[in-house]
């Protein structure tokens, strides 16, 4: 990739089970995550601990940047 290559990113709030206090297994988001050539780059996490986002980025395609282009 070069400086000129544009990103898009997309999040992920992972599931969480009845006590609201564990998440639960977000393999089957994370697979159409990955399917659709999103990457897993990071978390973001509450204050007080805990995963609240899971945060993915890809390349944007070139016909999508054109359209964007001035």
């Amino acid at each position: 990739m070069n400086q000129n290559d544009r990103w898009e990113y997309e999040t992920l709030r992972p599931p969480r089970g009845e006590t609201k206090k564990e998440a639960e297994d977000p393999k089957a988001e994370l697979n159409e995550l990955a399917a659709e050539r999103w990457r897993f780059v990071e978390t973001i996490a509450y204050t007080g601990g805990g995963t609240k986002y899971l945060v993915f980025e890809r390349p944007v395609r070139v016909n999508d940047a054109e359209r964007d282009s001035p």
